[in-house]
This record gives structure tokens, C-alpha cells and sequence, in this order.
């Protein structure tokens, strides 16, 4: 048995030795009526002063906890107790578990207390009934009946990923006409990869009057505040199990995290009853039946809202109810609402033509992609190369191409092993690669000009692989050369991913170091269409 050192034995009969009888106790904190176990909730320990009637100290642990828990409590409880009352140590501890006595007469023998047993510890017990009316009289998040199959139905939606082809403005509509509710229009946060869910409006109203709202006043805190407090819906978000840091929350993208650190929260929003994050019972209904069609709806028409034009969709769905419920099931039609979308996008001045939305689709500029100590070259592959490579390592065409010239133009970069299968995987996962184009750059602090080459995959993303003085003249004679191969080739170009940086093909890689060849499409910064792009600070050009 564990038993206090000699100087803290010597510390704690130092204290002043009052004529009071203490009781203690661990409980589970959690209510007999709760639908949740004691474990999740942990335990309680209390340390009191039955004969002032003052609680000494308190601490909440976990339930597989050991007795020394208990101890520590105590300490807390003789030396620095909870106010009003003063450090001291009793001459009397009654509990109500024998082994917790026998326990603590091992431990505090040096400490002339006397430690006895009692089958109840009345202070106590009121202290823990008191408790449990609180737990009781909470309201939880969710129906107890309902909480397991809702949360099903939000991990459904976090792995179909509908934020990955539906933005915000491109609304759906959910005809549901049952608990006073007609019809919800669906709001898909995420695409932006910031903030996760889905805002289910109880009305087109609320939803213009948001958008109208947040677009007329965009940096004022107070403003967006009072706008989100006025909206008029249900809501289902996600955030992560592990709560750290909000600056840990800031570096990675909760997409990255497995399903088990996925917690989905869901509630309401009414501009007179404000935010709460707990559903009722015909709001938890409402809730399941909306993920539930969304979620049919998206797996029967995922490749239609994939495309780039959010076109007019409709589906009827009949959706069984849980079976505590005397209704077995309800009707409900989900319907693209392109018209809307248009209408949100035109209020947000997003309303461009067809050739703008693909030189603008994609979500911000990357400068993660290539390694920064890569090795990096403007140049041509021979038509011949170009056969062995095709057959010989990763190849990912374009299309038919013409053969013209001397080669095909090509981007190669030169890096370790390692680091050249992670870039090959990252442009594999976003589809790809699209084109590759040389854009414009400013820096308005010094004044440089630069152009920058940019690889942008086949999902819209812009990654930044190299960066070039405006008046590098090697840079600029390969320019000349890159611009004539590609209008030779009507446009078609590649990139080559190589290893070998630090071997004795360092800077002339060889085909044994070729490890993936994307070909892809040559654009100018006009078919581009994003201007000139400014040096912010943290050096990375937005």
C-alpha cells in the first residue's frame, strides 16, 4: 500500500487539529434516469465538514480511477480547502465503503485521525440528491430516443462529403408538409474547407435576408452576430471530438481527421429564441427525415451535381419513421433550386459566364504542393522519350496529341524519393492535372515582378511550383521556348515528377528517375483569368 512520505506526514500534522467528524464518498455522477452510463460521466468525490456543514473539497475523476483519488482530495480538503473554510485536519472521517476505510487507516495512521464506517452519511446524501435533480431536470441534447439513430444519419452525411461539389448558394429544397414544417432549403457549408454542416431554413426568406445581411456588412463582428442570431433554422455541424486548442484547430482541416475524432453537433437558430444546441422531439423528427432524403438524394444523384452547372433535379422519397412513433413513414420531394442558386450568386456578384466559372474554379493558391528545395526545369521531351515513358512509368494523358516539332513541352521537377510520391499521390487525389500556366506576380513591397508558374489540378486547386524573375534572362529566353512548343502542340503540355535530388543525377535526372508523367493543357494568364497576384505577407501570393 502507497503511503505518504515522512516530511508529509511531518507537513500535515503541522495543521491544526479541530473537533469535527468529516464525512467522504465517490459516486457516479451521472443520474439513475439518464440515458448514459456512469463511466462516460466519471465519478464524484466529496470531502465535507458534518459538523459545520461546509463542503471542503470536491474533485470529478474518471471511474477506473484508484482509491488514491480519494486521498488526494483529502489533502486538498485539510490544506487548502474550498472558502469559507481554513486549513485544518479533523479528529473524526466517516465513510460508507469498507474498503475505502480500510484504505485510509493504512495511509493516514500517522496522522492521529480516526476513520470509521457509517451505511449512510447524511450531508453527504443530500449533497448527491441535490445533484441528481440538477442532472435530472437537464434538458439533453437530443431525444434520448432518437440520439443514436440521428448521429447515424450526420455520420452518413460527413462521408458522403457533399461540400466537395454542392457550394453554399446551391440549394436544395426538402418538402416535408408533417410537424408544422413544409418545406426546408438545405445549405451546404464546407467547400471552403473552414466550417462543416448543413443549414436547414425554415424558409426562403430567412435565407435571402442571411446572404443580404452578411454581404452588406462583411468586417463588422457585431453585424455578422446579430445576422446569424436572426436566421430561421435547423442546424447540423461538425467539429472535433478532441477539443484542444483553437490555434491546433487552425492548422489542419477537420476533412483530414479519421471518423472516430468526428462529432456531430446539431441544434436551432429563431431570431426570438436565439442559438441552443438541443433538439426536441418533433425537431429531432424533422432533423432524421431531412438527412435522411438529403443522403438518398445525394447517392442517387451525385454524378449530376458534380457538374459544373447545377442543373434541375427532383426526387420523391418515402421515409420510415423510428418505430416509437405512430406514423410508420412520410413523403418527402427533394428538388434542386437553380433558380435560387442563381438569384444568391447574382446578390454575392458571382453571377459569370460560363468561360470565367472555369478560369475561377478554384478555392485559394497553394504553395504546398512542390518541396521547396526541389530541383526545377523549363523544357522538352522527345517524341521517342516520350513513348518509353508512357509505357514505362505513372502516365496520366491529356488526350491525342499531335506529334510536332521537336517534343512535347514539359515542367520537370526533381526531388527525393519520398517527397516525389507524395506529390504524385496529392495530384492523383485532386483528379489530376488540368494545365499549367505562368501568371503574373507583384511584390508591393520592393517592387519585384514575377512570373509565377502554377499547376492547377483537375478539382479547381491552384498549386504555386516555382516563382521567377521578370527579368531572369535564362528564365525568360525558356519562356520564349515554352510559349512557341506549346502553340505547337495546340496547347498540350506535361509535368514530369522525378527522383534522384540527391544522387549523382542531381539537376539531369535520367528515365530510370522519371516516376510520373501528367500531361495536361497550356493556359495564359488571360485564359487564366485571375490578374496579377500580390506578395502578402507570410510570403505566399494569394
Amino acid at each position: 500500500m502507497t503511503s505518504f512520505n515522512r516530511s508529509t506526514s511531518r507537513r500535515l500534522k503541522k495543521l491544526t487539529q479541530i473537533p469535527s467528524v468529516w464525512e467522504g464518498d465517490r459516486r457516479p455522477l451521472s443520474s439513475p434516469n439518464q440515458h448514459s452510463d456512469s463511466e462516460a460521466k466519471g465519478e464524484c468525490i466529496l470531502w465535507v465538514d458534518y459538523s459545520q456543514g461546509i463542503v471542503r473539497g470536491m474533485d470529478v475523476v474518471a471511474s477506473d480511477i484508484g482509491p488514491e483519488a480519494i486521498v488526494r482530495t483529502l489533502m486538498q480538503a485539510m490544506e487548502h480547502p474550498q472558502s469559507p473554510a481554513r486549513p485544518a485536519r479533523p479528529q473524526r472521517i466517516i465513510v460508507r465503503d469498507r474498503e475505502i476505510q480500510f484504505y485510509l487507516r493504512g495511509v493516514l495512521q500517522d496522522l492521529d485521525i480516526a476513520i470509521d464506517y457509517a451505511p449512510e452519511l447524511p450531508l453527504i446524501d443530500e449533497l448527491f440528491r441535490g445533484f441528481t435533480d440538477i442532472l435530472d431536470s437537464q434538458t439533453p441534447d437530443l431525444p434520448p430516443q432518437y440520439a443514436q439513430i440521428l448521429r447515424e444519419k450526420a455520420f452518413a452525411i460527413w462521408q458522403a462529403a457533399p461540400w466537395e461539389f454542392l457550394q453554399e448558394q446551391q440549394i436544395l429544397s426538402i418538402e416535408i408538409n408533417k410537424w408544422d414544417v413544409g418545406t426546408l432549403y438545405a445549405s451546404v457549408m464546407g467547400m471552403l474547407g473552414m466550417e462543416y454542416g448543413i443549414l436547414f431554413y425554415r424558409s426562403e426568406e430567412s435565407l435571402k435576408q442571411f446572404r443580404a445581411a452578411v454581404l452588406t456588412d462583411e468586417e463588422s463582428t457585431e453585424h455578422l452576430e446579430e445576422a446569424f442570431l436572426k436566421q430561421d433554422c435547423l442546424f447540423l455541424t461538425f467539429e472535433s471530438a478532441d477539443e484542444t486548442d483553437e490555434d491546433e484547430d487552425e492548422e489542419g482541416d477537420l476533412a483530414d481527421l479519421p471518423l472516430s475524432e468526428i462529432d456531430p453537433t446539431f441544434g436551432n437558430i429563431h431570431p426570438l429564441e436565439g442559438l441552443r444546441s438541443v433538439l426536441y422531439d418533433e425537431e429531432a423528427l424533422v432533423m432524421f427525415v431531412a438527412l435522411e432524403s438529403l443522403s438518398r438524394f445525394i447517392r442517387d444523384h451525385r454524378r449530376q451535381l458534380h457538374e459544373d452547372i447545377f442543373s434541375t433535379l427532383s426526387r420523391r422519397y418515402r421515409i420510415s419513421l423510428p418505430q416509437s412513433e405512430s406514423t410508420k413513414s412520410v413523403a418527402v420531394t427533394v428538388s434542386t433550386m437553380s433558380q435560387l442558386a442563381a438569384e444568391l450568386e447574382e446578390m454575392a456578384g458571382l453571377d459569370v459566364d460560363d468561360q470565367e466559372i472555369e478560369n475561377l474554379d478554384f478555392q485559394s493558391l497553394q504553395d504546398d504542393l512542390i518541396p521547396e528545395d526541389s530541383f526545377l526545369s523549363l523544357g522538352v521531351v522527345s517524341w521517342e522519350m516520350l513513348e518509353y515513358l508512357r509505357k514505362g512509368i505513372s502516365y496520366h494523358p491529356a488526350g491525342e496529341i499531335k506529334q510536332v516539332d521537336d517534343g512535347l513541352p514539359v515542367i520537370l521537377i526533381q526531388t527525393s524519393r519520398p517527397k516525389a510520391k507524395i506529390v504524385i499521390e496529392k495530384i492523383e487525389a485532386a483528379g489530376g492535372l488540368r494545365a499549367i500556366c505562368f501568371n503574373p506576380g507583384a511584390d508591393p513591397f520592393d517592387g519585384d515582378r514575377y512570373d509565377l508558374g502554377l499547376l492547377q489540378t483537375q478539382n479547381g486547386e491552384l498549386f504555386l511550383f516555382g516563382e521567377f524573375l521578370d527579368e531572369d534572362p535564362i528564365h525568360v529566353e525558356a519562356r520564349k521556348k515554352w510559349n512557341q512548343r506549346c502553340k505547337n502542340t495546340k496547347g498540350y503540355c506535361g509535368l514530369i515528377i522525378a527522383k534522384g535530388l540527391t544522387g549523382a543525377s542531381r539537376g539531369n535526372p535520367q528515365l530510370r528517375d522519371m516516376m510520373a508523367l501528367f500531361e495536361g493543357r497550356s493556359l495564359s494568364p488571360k485564359d487564366l483569368g485571375i490578374g496579377t497576384l500580390q506578395l502578402m505577407p507570410q510570403l505566399k501570393f494569394e
